[in-house]
């Protein structure tokens, strides 16, 4: 095998410094001006940086992303400032213009419907499954018993395991079995502990069946594919809905109300009828969704790809948000499968999912929830009513002109011209170059 030099062995057993001089060398061939770089991304504190540092990896240093905060969120009559993580300034400033929108109008109202997580033992086995079936009031209280010290604090809190079934998955693949585990973890997002508790039931699962006086043939042995939670909750849902009569939702840039109510209700629904749509429908719930997932440190891409299942969850992808009109109201809601904790991991690791917490008065994880799904739902409206409305490119990029000056090195001076030439006039990179371009052959001593 031909040695390549951009490969190497025990590559995490590198210093910091060694692995940042390893990168550079080989593929920046900058090893000064990168440490110098990174450092500048370095938090001043040490041991914040540590434990930044101790997060992930093979860690060479930190991806700052701004840390922004919507107000006005009125939820369940209770205002919140909420935190978002996000590159995209529009994104925030979607969230903020929909809150202060609803706050005049009652605001969100939201409800936990469900907080059941689900886990999976996957195994295979040679035997009669109507035999194993037949027995399994006498395994069930064995993977409790066996599974005891693992469940008991969870339990003292009041989650722990709710059900077990024995179910039959030799249609998927043959010989192929599963135990699906219904769990509480309250206001733990709780991967860790369902996750011991099911490789520890895969444990007596084997011992049970090695030893049960009904199997003793060579080939009744038990063999675990795989225990793991599943990411797909769809019995951990929460509801965020918004609601007024028609006549109260103002023009929102149209000068006919019933008629902009009609092609919200209108667009909504084709977000139901074409994936096309429902994909870049459902990606906008999850930008004000996955911000404050992330400012509250909890794992946006299981929150995703559960949000994701779950809106194909009859066959077809569809919207996550719902509307009607129906005597003269105007409602709008979502129902969302959503696992996040308040304790735990990050969520007390991270200085600033600490702090996010705080500013949303250290709430449980249902809390959190709503005020998760308040803001998606918040952020969906934003959209959708652009949509229907301006369009949306307007206020998008005007929104990112700020990013386009910086990338066009603009001085203070020609930022404040471009933004003021910009307020009545249609915003393109083209345009933004050709303008500061006449103004600096204009204006030299800019």
């Amino acid at each position: 095998m031909t040695e390549n030099k951009n490969t190497i062995a025990g590559f995490s057993k590198l210093s910091k410094q060694e692995k940042i001089h390893w990168v550079a060398k080989n593929f920046i061939n900058k090893d000064t001006d990168l440490t110098l770089f990174l450092k500048d991304f370095s938090h001043s504190n040490e041991k914040i940086q540590h434990a930044i540092e101790s997060f992930s990896e093979n860690t060479i240093g930190n991806f700052p992303l701004p840390y922004s905060v919507a107000p006005n969120f009125l939820v369940n009559g209770k205002a919140y400032c909420v935190p978002m993580v996000i590159e995209e300034s529009s994104v925030v400033a979607a969230a903020a213009s929909a809150a202060k929108y609803w706050l005049t109008r009652g605001g969100f109202r939201t409800e936990v419907l469900s907080t059941t997580k689900i886990g999976q033992v996957y195994f295979s086995w040679n035997g009669d499954f109507i035999q194993l079936l037949s027995v399994f009031s006498e395994l069930k209280p064995a993977l409790l018993a066996h599974a005891a010290p693992l469940t008991a604090n969870m339990e003292k809190r009041g989650g722990g395991i709710k059900n077990i079934e024995l179910l039959d998955a030799f249609a998927l693949e043959p010989h192929c079995y599963q135990l699906r585990v219904s769990f509480e973890t309250c206001d733990s997002m709780g991967a860790n502990f369902i996750n011991s508790v099911l490789e520890d039931f895969g444990k007596t699962l084997i011992n049970f069946v090695a030893t049960h006086n009904l199997f003793h043939k060579k080939n009744d042995i038990v063999t675990i594919l795989m225990a793991i939670l599943s990411n797909y909750t769809p019995d951990c849902l929460v509801r965020a809905s918004v609601e007024c009569p028609v006549s109260d939702m103002g023009t929102l840039g149209a000068s006919d109300v019933p008629l902009l109510a009609k092609k919200f209700h209108q667009a909504v629904r084709i977000a139901h009828l074409d994936p096309y749509r429902a994909t870049t429908h459902n990606k906008g719930i999850f930008n004000g969704i996955d911000a404050v997932v992330l400012a509250t440190g909890n794992d946006f891409r299981a929150v995703e790809a559960c949000g994701h299942a779950y809106a194909a969850r009859d066959g077809q992808y569809k919207s996550l948000s719902n509307c009607s009109i129906e005597n003269n109201i105007f409602r709008f809601w979502l129902d969302l499968p959503l696992s996040v904790g308040t304790v735990g991991g990050l969520t007390k690791l991270h200085p600033l999912a600490k702090l996010s917490l705080e500013m949303l008065g250290n709430p449980s994880a249902k809390e959190l929830m709503q005020i998760i799904a308040a803001v998606g739902l918040a952020q969906n409206f934003s959209a959708v009513k652009s949509l229907v409305t301006t369009g949306i490119q307007s206020g998008h990029m005007k929104m990112h002109l700020t990013n386009m000056l910086l990338g066009l090195e603009a001085d203070a001076q020609e930022s404040v011209l471009a933004m003021s030439h910009f307020e009545n006039n249609t915003v393109s990179f083209s345009a933004l170059r050709a303008f500061l371009e006449h103004l600096r052959n204009k204006h030299p001593q800019l």
